[in-house]
């Protein structure tokens, strides 16, 4: 090699080198320019700015529908009551408004573009049965009732978000769809979502999703999960006369407890949870029937097979140990199954996602922090499915979600009623208005 075309190779080394180095720096620049000036943008919009105005002076309405809607019942299945008063609320607004064959709540916002649609929803149901006392106790800011935040906070700012677009005359880009779905707690296995779904799934470019309050995280990973049935079944028989022969309980006693000493991992993070047990007809009576009700979720789909497979080994053997420790075996044997009663299917959002650059950009306009979480939601549907899907909180604060003692404060609601707005508005885009 000469010295000449030594330098000239040298020389090109070093250009590949430079250009390398800066590649990063010019491929990032324009994604963070873009997300920080996204939502100033929108905000400068006139109409955009009349919605984001119209929170402050109606919070008192939004705080009463909440009130008003969580004290309508909506135990699993059993929603009707609540989406018939979704439903006129949406409609006051002006929006078109129909509940389908799920039982969902639809309310459109049309937009320039008919074929693109953005949803947000929250869900109706509560995981309270029904006769549960579901009453609102309100004192301040502070309402205190069954389901007030899970999901009445939700439901209230659907309808807030809805009427403060309406009120500003906002027409969207992309259509929007405000819906109330239902089976998103318990053994609704998600049908309201995967209904929603598969009826727009060939024009929905994305799904917001707003379940309790708060507006520290985006849940932006789908966690898998399985809820699972084990039923085990005898001749049953008298508490006097017939003891000693198999009984379903103790034998559902022995798997569980062999089911509980089942080991998880840290990490993937995994949990199981034996949620309901039923059976028995009286005190004094050898059961014919025992059934429980078990929750397993985790990071990895692998850990939920083996937990599926766990759940079915430990209630076999606690049936073989029943029937070995049985007395009287001539009155008949036990017979045990696992049954599927749901599953949620997990997934996972883009980092570049521009969903999640829209609530960034809200987040900074609002002056918010919030973190990436995991969890299971009515949004496990669409991410399973690669559509772009994010859970938030609908601003405010509450606690003691699924329990009797739930609460919901709304001190700090506007401010996540304008992260809502602002994230599906800049999803959706503003169409331009036609020059007369």
């Amino acid at each position: 090699m000469t010295r000449n075309s030594r330098c000239s190779s040298t020389v090109k080394r070093a250009l590949v080198c430079v250009i390398l180095m800066s590649m990063p720096v010019r491929s990032l620049a324009p994604l963070h320019a873009s997300r920080l000036a996204q939502v100033p943008r929108l905000s400068e919009n006139m109409q955009v700015r009349a919605a984001l105005d119209w929170f402050a002076p109606n919070i008192s309405w939004v705080n009463d529908q909440q009130a008003r809607l969580t004290g309508i019942p909506a135990p699993p299945f059993q929603e009707a009551a609540r989406a018939a008063a979704v439903k006129e609320l949406l409609a006051q607004t002006g929006l078109s408004v129909e509940i389908d064959k799920a039982g969902n709540v639809i309310g459109e916002l049309r937009g320039a573009k008919e074929k693109e649609i953005v949803i947000i929803s929250a869900h109706l149901d509560t995981v309270f049965p029904a006769g549960t006392e579901v009453q609102v106790h309100r004192e301040g800011s502070r309402m205190t009732a069954p389901g007030i935040s899970d999901n009445g906070a939700g439901l209230a700012a659907l309808l807030a978000v809805a009427r403060a677009a309406q009120s500003a005359h906002l027409k969207p880009q992309r259509t929007i769809l405000f819906a109330a779905d239902v089976g998103e707690e318990g053994e609704g296995n998600l049908r309201g979502m995967r209904a929603l779904v598969e009826t727009y799934r060939a024009k929905l470019k994305a799904v917001v999703v707003l379940d309790g309050s708060g507006t520290d995280y985006v849940t932006t990973k789908a966690l898998a999960s399985r809820r699972l049935e084990a039923l085990v079944t005898g001749p049953g028989g008298h508490s006097w006369s017939d003891f000693g022969m198999p009984n379903p309980i103790n034998a559902l006693v022995r798997g569980s407890v062999r089911f509980i000493n089942t080991k998880v991992p840290a990490t993937p993070r995994t949990t199981f949870n034996i949620g309901q047990i039923e059976g028995g007809t009286s005190v004094n009576s050898v059961p014919h029937e025992a059934r429980i009700k078990v929750d397993i979720r985790s990071e990895s789909e692998d850990e939920l097979t083996r937990l599926d497979s766990a759940l079915r080994e430990c209630i076999a053997a606690g049936v073989r140990d029943e029937m070995e420790s049985a007395r009287d075996r001539s009155k008949g044997k036990l017979e045990w199954k696992v049954e599927l009663l749901g599953s949620r299917p997990g997934g996972e959002l883009a980092a570049d996602s521009p969903l999640l650059a829209a609530v960034r950009a809200a987040d900074d306009y609002v002056g918010n922090q919030s973190r990436v979480e995991r969890s299971s939601t009515d949004a496990n549907i669409p991410l399973s499915l690669g559509i772009d899907a994010i859970s938030i909180g609908a601003g405010g604060s509450g606690g003691g979600a699924h329990s009797l003692q739930e609460w919901y404060d709304s001190a700090g609601r506007e401010a996540g009623l304008k992260r809502v707005l602002l994230t599906v508005f800049g999803i959706s885009g503003i169409a331009e208005e036609k020059s007369r």
